[in-house]
């Protein structure tokens, strides 16, 4: 498996995260005061009902989207001050990415798939070739190298977009609800492969709605109406 380069500790800090969407005549506070630590290398998922902000607590983590308030520091660095184009460099760098829906790009292969966050990056095509053969044989994928996620099995992609994720050798892995649309076996074996990225080091925080899930993570983070109710587990880190 692809292990993480390594962090600073706490690794994240949220510090009065505010998240505010206006709909119409509606202002929704999808995040609501944020406060939050977390070290390299920790083991969290984040439950709550539907609408709780979990999602969006994610998408601020990966910077895939900004706060409307507060401060989010990576690695000691303030975050929310960058630019796009910055922010895009640091979410390419450091940030490994795992969705419900598999978000592969249906025309490309497996292995093509395996390589676009490298193509991204600017990584020459002889560079790329190694890392993307050593992907497919980690994730047991070598045999499905030329084939398009049409012709996937729902598991078979999810190990491709956890290659795709992990193939910059991130620091910190996201995962929203990864075994949603996949059946108990072949979501075990997903989580599995999660958990094995985690021993090798990388910093794992996984939204989930199943509690059993939920449960094996060291850390637990509980939220309703955008704020976190709950922090429970080991190296909790809220508050510090």
């Amino acid at each position: 498996m692809t292990a993480a380069s390594g962090a600073g500790s706490p690794q994240i800090e949220l510090a009065g995260i505010e998240r505010v969407f206006h709909l119409g005549d509606s202002v929704v506070h999808a995040l609501a005061g944020i406060e939050l630590a977390i070290d390299a290398g920790e083991y969290l998922s984040v439950m709550g009902p539907s609408g709780s902000g979990k999602s969006t607590l994610l998408n601020v983590l990966g910077l895939l989207d900004s706060p409307t308030a507060g401060h989010y520091l990576l690695e000691g660095r303030d975050v929310t001050t960058l630019s796009p184009a910055e922010q895009a460099r640091v979410r390419s760098q450091r940030i490994g990415f795992v969705f419900q829906s598999f978000h592969l790009v249906p025309r490309l292969t497996a292995a093509e798939n395996i390589a676009l966050p490298m193509m991204l990056a600017g990584i020459p095509a002889s560079q790329r070739a190694p890392r993307v053969e050593k992907a497919l044989a980690d994730f047991g994928l070598a045999d499905r190298a030329r084939h398009r996620p049409d012709e996937l099995s729902g598991g078979q992609r999810q190990r491709v977009a956890i290659a795709r994720a992990t193939v910059m050798q991130p620091a910190m892995l996201l995962a929203d609800e990864p075994t949603g649309n996949l059946d108990r076996a072949t979501g075990e074996e997903v989580i599995r492969l999660l958990e094995d990225l985690h021993e090798d080091g990388v910093t794992l925080i996984m939204v989930t709605h199943d509690q059993s899930l939920g449960d094996r993570a060291h850390r637990r983070l509980y939220m309703e109406d955008g704020a976190i109710r709950r922090d429970s587990g080991r190296g909790s880190g809220q508050g510090r």
